[in-house]
């Protein structure tokens, strides 16, 4: 089961490195503009927000990498606390902002951090 959790850890964590670059970098371009669905006004707009939320999308992805690469007891509290800060983001983002989010942010967050639960 460590073996799945640390899996599932690990694509969450490249998962939120994805949505940094889109935030970040393609913001204004095709990929950021879909996830979005801004038109190109919209997003020029919008773009030191977009910044901002990939940036903390990064910081989510550091600490579940920190939390796969530290020692125990660390690497366990680190994933938990990172998974539970992805699955709160995700709700929120779900139900303030585009019910996508739900499937895309927190589904996966609440399935890696069942399965690190359960390695323990």
């Amino acid at each position: 089961m460590q073996i799945t959790a640390d899996v599932l850890v690990g694509l969450v964590a490249a998962l939120h490195v994805y949505i940094l670059v889109l935030e970040m970098f393609l913001w204004e371009k095709k990929p950021g503009r879909k996830l979005s669905g801004f038109d190109a006004a919209m997003a020029r707009a919008t773009v030191p927000l977009a910044a901002n939320q990939g940036l903390y999308n990064g910081f989510l992805a550091a600490g579940l990498v920190c939390g796969l690469l530290a020692e125990e007891p660390t690497g366990h509290r680190f994933q938990l606390f990172f998974l539970v800060c992805v699955l709160v983001a995700g709700l929120y983002g779900g139900f303030t902002a585009n019910r996508r989010i739900l499937v895309a942010q927190a589904l996966p967050g609440a399935l890696a951090l069942a399965a690190v639960l359960l390695a323990r």
